[in-house]
């Protein structure tokens, strides 16, 4: 589940409110049902396999680490799981249920330009649920009075002085972060792409075509960028989705960015049928 700090703070026994500051996911496992065990015994398993709390057995907390590192590979928010499902030797815990929860913050999206396209995208974004900002080096193209509807009062808007600081107080620590960068030219798409390489943010995705944006990754790979991080760019930035107005165009970008965090395909849903 995506957790904010008030409910965080709710949980007794962990850090996770360090966890949520840092941008790290985590699974929170917890016991249901009445057994040996108490009910509500808690045990916070990091993505790095390190743990916090017990669930009132050694080799019940060793079983839920291993499991919850399967459960953080898959796509699944929360799952109840009897113990004989996942340890069947465990004969003293066959019946308790646990719950596994994936802790992480709200999703954030960094959009650099606020034109037709990137308004379009930073809009949409917030209804999905993303923690959006929007940056331009225009101010008027971040006025708050352009984003007055009550989904679009969430949309951080940033009047950029300069885009590599901006850029980067924006993204922080790149985790859980996603970065559409929409700009007008390729002398502002350059400088963001300097900025949020620094930063290693989970995804990084560029507008224009294929000439302007090969312009762009060629010149940085000049300057001595590293080959492998520019591959990674998303460069023409969505899913070919046929769009042609900025709204679409912003679809089809943020179907590209939830398919890259939820680990989808991209692949029309009606294929499983025609195999």
């Amino acid at each position: 589940m995506t957790l904010d700090k008030t409910q965080a703070a709710g949980i007794p026994g962990n850090n996770i409110l360090q966890l949520l500051d840092d941008g790290e996911v985590a699974t929170l496992v917890t016991v249901l049902n009445s057994s040996p065990l108490a009910v509500g015994a808690k045990l916070l398993v990091k993505a790095d396999h390190q743990t916090i709390g017990d669930l009132g057995a050694a080799e019940l907390n060793e079983a839920a680490r291993e499991e919850a590192g399967r459960f953080l590979r898959g796509r699944d928010h929360t799952r109840a799981i009897k113990v004989s499902e996942i340890a069947p030797t465990l004969e003293s815990f066959r019946e308790t249920l646990l719950m596994f929860e994936r802790i992480e913050t709200e999703p954030r999206l960094i959009i650099a330009g606020a034109g037709h396209v990137g308004a379009s995208l930073a809009r949409l974004a917030a209804l999905v649920g993303y923690a959006v900002t929007l940056i331009d080096d225009r101010a008027e193209f971040v006025s708050r009075e352009l984003f007055a509807s009550g989904s679009e009062q969430g949309i951080n808007l940033i009047a950029a002085g300069e885009w590599n600081g901006a850029m980067h107080a924006a993204i922080g620590n790149g985790r859980g972060v996603s970065v559409a960068i929409v700009t007008r030219g390729h002398k502002q798409d350059e400088d963001c792409l300097r900025a949020t390489f620094a930063a290693r943010p989970d995804y990084i995705g560029m507008i224009g075509s294929k000439r302007r944006t090969n312009i762009v990754l060629d010149k940085l790979r000049e300057e001595g960028f590293d080959t492998e991080q520019l591959t990674q760019v998303r460069a023409p930035i969505g899913l070919d989705i046929g769009a042609v107005s900025p709204e679409e165009v912003a679809l089809a970008i943020l179907a590209e960015i939830v398919a890259e965090r939820r680990g989808g395909s991209g692949a029309p849903l009606s294929t499983w049928r025609r195999r």
